[in-house]
């Protein structure tokens, strides 16, 4: 009970922290030509490691945590997750012990996983097969501890969504458009559903970064069965999860060094290729303002910096 005591008191202190997220305009030429404006939410300035998206799904999964008195928390995530660094970095902060599950086989040389296990994350691997019975999963390794908290890969569910939501409250401007990337619908849901409570006329735009991606929807209503779906860009996912192509690559690294602004092929390169896409469809209105948020998540570059090629 003491160590509770502690673990509360951190939070108490430590996570209410005041976000520091700013709006930054971007531009490229062929935006500027269109006459749409870009800006984005630069939510990888909220944290070095509990970085974007990632800081707002945990943050209430955190208070839940706490306000029942576990302080072992446990999530699932691939090799390269930047969710299960998150994890393991807000675990460190607040004093929480974190465990993962970790999709795949054991890596030797990965550097996202060694920073997992430096802020003290215990990691299991299962396989694939496996990791799909998440639930089984917690439920034989930890069905039997009082302390354990399960954390859906990803940080999706209402408690994710909900921070996500907060998002819109900090806006210092009304935008036409809101475009996040996609992976497991929460942030597109929380808001989504941030934008109908206050009743603005806002279209919101997710760019799902899997293929397949029309099941997002599904996740949003399951979260939010009130909700008109979202509109979703399917045709960006460049093959699939953590899939490039020589175009994703190039488009990435011209972003990069057009802004000085640093985005990875994953989800945010797939994100602004998107709507880079979009602009020179003609798909926006002249004068359009679109808000994009940079989602954070940068340490997956670690796992594909190879992929770019220099010459």
């Amino acid at each position: 009970m003491k160590q509770f005591s502690l673990n509360l008191f951190s939070f108490n202190v430590m996570l209410p922290f005041k976000i520091h997220s700013p709006e930054t305009e971007v531009t490229l030429p062929l935006w500027e030509k269109k006459h749409i404006k870009v800006t984005l939410k630069r939510d990888d300035l909220i944290h070095p490691f509990i970085s974007g998206n990632k800081w707002r799904k945990l943050k209430y999964n955190l208070q839940e945590a706490l306000q029942l008195q576990k302080n072992h928390i446990v999530t699932f995530g691939g090799a390269w997750s930047n969710h299960l660094l998150a994890t393991a970095c807000a675990g460190a902060t607040f004093r929480l012990k974190t465990t993962a599950f970790v999709r795949g086989d054991e890596q030797v040389n990965n550097p996202v996983l060694t920073m997992c296990q430096l802020f003290g994350m215990h990691l299991i691997y299962v396989d694939r097969d496996s990791y799909r019975g998440k639930e089984k999963l917690y439920s034989d390794y930890f069905g039997q501890d009082p302390t354990a908290f399960y954390v859906h890969e990803g940080g999706y569910g209402l408690l994710g969504a909900k921070g996500c939501a907060e998002l819109v409250d900090e806006l210092q401007q009304d935008y036409q458009h809101i475009f996040t990337a996609c992976g497991t619908g929460t942030t597109l849901a929380g808001i989504a559903n941030a934008i109908d409570k206050k009743d603005l006329f806002t279209q919101i735009h997710g760019v799902p970064v899997l293929k397949n991606g029309s099941f997002i929807n599904d996740e949003v209503a399951q979260l939010y069965p009130h909700l008109a779906a979202p509109i979703l860009h399917l045709d960006y996912h460049f093959g699939g999860y953590a899939k490039t192509t020589p175009e994703l690559l190039a488009f990435t690294q011209h972003f990069i060094s057009s802004t000085g602004i640093m985005i990875e092929p994953t989800y945010t390169g797939k994100l602004l290729y998107a709507v880079d896409d979009l602009i020179k469809k003609d798909y926006f209105t002249p004068a359009d303002q679109l808000l994009v948020v940079h989602t954070g998540g940068l340490t997956g570059l670690l796992g594909m910096y190879e992929r770019f090629a220099f010459h």
